[in-house]
């Protein structure tokens, strides 16, 4: 006997139809998952961290507060962006990175606190 499954096939059809249903279409959760893969990198999780603490904050500020070259902080920004989980803007010579809500939301249920997000 397995803790992990029932030992007799009891399936509810049409309660297992409607949850179906109202899932995630396959496409939706490919994008989730990839969206919730970003940030389990440790250095795109703590630049994800970071830029809740500040609103906003370029790459040569993330580059110090994360230990890494400004090289590979663009990498980890821009896989970020790519999944919409920050976004950025020129600011002269300068790129300004900040969180978007979706980041935001998401860094908040992997890191597991309930503190006010910032930054959207």
């Amino acid at each position: 006997m397995s803790q992990d499954r029932c030992d007799l096939i009891c399936i509810a059809a049409p309660r297992a139809e409607a949850i179906r249903a109202r899932l995630l279409r396959e496409g939706e959760t490919l994008d989730a998952a990839e969206r919730a893969k970003a940030l389990s990198d440790p250095t795109r999780l703590t630049l994800a961290a970071a830029l809740r603490e500040e609103e906003e904050l370029c790459v040569c500020d993330l580059s110090w507060i994360a230990g890494r070259s400004p090289n590979l902080v663009s990498h980890h920004l821009g896989a970020l962006r790519s999944r919409g989980l920050v976004r950025s803007r020129k600011d002269g010579r300068m790129v300004m990175y900040s969180l978007t809500e979706a980041g935001a939301s998401l860094l908040s249920a992997v890191l597991g606190d309930t503190r006010a997000e910032v930054g959207v």
